[in-house]
This record gives C-alpha cells, sequence and structure tokens, in this order.
C-alpha cells in the first residue's frame, strides 16, 4: 500500500491486439471474465498539457485477478497519447500501474506536490476522471489515477464478485455492470 496514493488497484497493459491480449490472459493465466468495451466514450482529453481535438480511439478490456483489477488498452488510432509514445518506443505491455484514490484531487496534488508530471489526462462519458503522470524521472511504468466516483466504485466492485465467482464461462462480456437506477 502506498502511503502517498492508497492501496494499489489497477496493472495496466498497452496492447497492439486486445481481442489476442485477453485470449492470453483466460487461457493461460485463467484470468476472467473479461468486460470488454470496443469503444471508449472519451468526453474530454488532453496530451502534454494540451487538449485535443483529435482523441484517442480506445478499446480496453478489464478483468479482476483477487482485488487487483487487469486493464488491457489497444489504441486504435494515431492521436498523441502516452498508449501510443509506449508502443513507438518499441514496448508492449504493462504500461502504468493505476490507483483509486477517495480523493481524486487530492491525490492530484499530492502528485503535483511530489513532482510528478501530468502526461494524459481526460474524462470518460459518465464515468470520471483519470490522470497519467510522465515517467521521465523513473523509467518503467508510469502512474494513473483514476477518479473513485459512485459508478466506478460500484461497476468496480460488481466486476470484481463476478471475477471471484468466475466458472470458466462466457469468457469476454460485452455488457458493463451498472448501477441499479
Amino acid at each position: 500500500m502506498s502511503r502517498v496514493f492508497g492501496e494499489l488497484r489497477q496493472l495496466g497493459y498497452v496492447v497492439r491486439d486486445v481481442e489476442a491480449a485477453m485470449r492470453y490472459w483466460i487461457e493461460v493465466n485463467g484470468v476472467g471474465p473479461f468486460f470488454y468495451i470496443e469503444r471508449v466514450p472519451l468526453a474530454e482529453f488532453s496530451y502534454m498539457g494540451k487538449s485535443s481535438t483529435e482523441m484517442p480511439e480506445m478499446s480496453i478490456a478489464l478483468a479482476f485477478s483477487g482485488d487487483a483489477q487487469v486493464e488491457l488498452i489497444q489504441q486504435r488510432n494515431d492521436a498523441p497519447s502516452m498508449y501510443l509514445d509506449y508502443l513507438d518506443s518499441g514496448q508492449e505491455g504493462l504500461q502504468h500501474i493505476g490507483y483509486w484514490p477517495d480523493n481524486y484531487q487530492g491525490a492530484k496534488r499530492a502528485a503535483e506536490t511530489q513532482g510528478l508530471i501530468v502526461g494524459q489526462e481526460g474524462n470518460i462519458a459518465g464515468r470520471g476522471g483519470f490522470v497519467y503522470y510522465q515517467t521521465a524521472a523513473h523509467q518503467g511504468t508510469c502512474i494513473e489515477f483514476a477518479e473513485y466516483n459512485t459508478y466506478r466504485r460500484y461497476q468496480f466492485t460488481e466486476m470484481a464478485r463476478i471475477c471471484r465467482n468466475w466458472d470458466g464461462n462466457d469468457p469476454i462480456r460485452t455488457t458493463l455492470p451498472a448501477p441499479p437506477v
């Protein structure tokens, strides 16, 4: 547990082929089911401090192994992003570790106090904000914070419950758990 940012919650992998990555995690690691979003509905996005008119088109897949969420991300266009930077550097795999701070704005202030610099930031329509910090001072995975609001709290809790009880059937799901209305 980070004494600054809280519990490490997510391992984020940037991949060239999200379908192949899901099959690997399901067949080799036995992790699933994956909740697949073919097109993430970004409402806002900025890269290196500048608002982007062209936003990354991404597919993501989410599953849990215990309390850790596994996120697989495939960017499907050439819009500037830290995902594309990672792939263009010849890498594929674990790109970020994620925290879901209860106090999202407070965690961002703490990160800035420590000298971390925002690399990209955005908002997923109806789901909340996220921010990634650059890794210039540390060669390796970057840090992401996701706003842990009521929607995500419900959705991630339900996903984790479903993954804990998964019997191997229906390994890829395109419908996400939605909070009751």
